[in-house]
C-alpha cells in the first residue's frame, strides 16, 4: 500500500493538453455569435441543456463552454435552468424510454421561437446505443431538430460554430 501511495504521489498524471483554438479564434467566434444573436433576438441567447440518456461526454464539453477558457457568458450566451426561459434546447444522447416524456414536456414548455440542437453522435443517430432495448432513438424521433452537431463528443469550439450556423438558419427563416 505504501509503495502504491508513493508511486502515485511521485509520478505525473497521464493527461494531455487541451485544444488550443488560439486566443483570437475564440474571441472572433464569440463576437460573431453575440452579434448574430443580438440581431436576431435583440438580446443574448438562453440555452437549456438536456441529457436524454447520454454517457455524459457531451455534457462535459457543453459545461466547458462556461469555464474560464471559453467563458461564453462574456459573449451573451447563458445557460438557464428552466425551459420557459430558453431559446435553444441542446439535447445530448439518444433518447431513452425513461426520458422520452420529459423531453416532450420540455419541448412543449419552451416558448416560441425555439430551436433544438442534437449534440454528439448519440443525439444525432444513437451512436453506440443503436438497437438497445432502452433507447427510443435519436432526438429527431421525439422532437423536431434544427441542427445536428456531430462528434463523440464535439469540442466546445465546434459547439460555438454550430450555434453560429443555427443563428444563420434562424435569421434566414425570419
Amino acid at each position: 500500500m505504501r509503495t502504491l501511495l508513493l508511486t502515485s504521489l511521485l509520478t505525473r498524471a497521464a493527461t494531455i493538453a487541451g485544444p488550443a483554438p488560439g486566443p483570437t479564434a475564440l474571441d472572433e467566434l464569440g463576437r460573431t455569435l453575440a452579434t448574430r444573436a443580438r440581431r436576431l433576438f435583440g438580446r443574448s441567447i438562453a440555452i437549456r441543456e438536456i441529457d436524454a440518456g447520454s454517457c455524459n461526454g457531451c455534457e462535459l464539453e457543453i459545461h466547458a463552454l462556461s469555464n474560464s477558457v471559453y467563458d461564453v457568458e462574456r459573449f451573451g450566451i447563458k445557460f438557464v435552468a428552466s425551459p420557459r426561459h430558453a431559446d435553444v434546447l441542446m439535447v445530448t444522447g439518444p433518447v431513452t424510454r425513461n426520458m422520452k416524456v420529459a423531453l416532450e414536456r420540455t419541448y412543449a414548455a419552451t416558448p416560441d421561437p425555439k430551436w433544438v440542437v442534437a449534440v454528439g453522435d448519440c443525439g444525432c443517430g444513437c451512436g453506440v446505443f443503436e438497437g438497445s432495448y432502452a433507447v427510443v432513438g435519436a432526438v429527431e424521433k421525439v422532437v423536431p431538430v434544427d441542427l445536428h452537431i456531430r462528434g463523440c463528443p464535439p469540442r466546445p469550439i465546434d459547439l460555438l460554430r454550430g450555434l453560429i450556423v443555427l443563428m444563420d438558419k434562424a435569421a434566414a427563416k425570419a
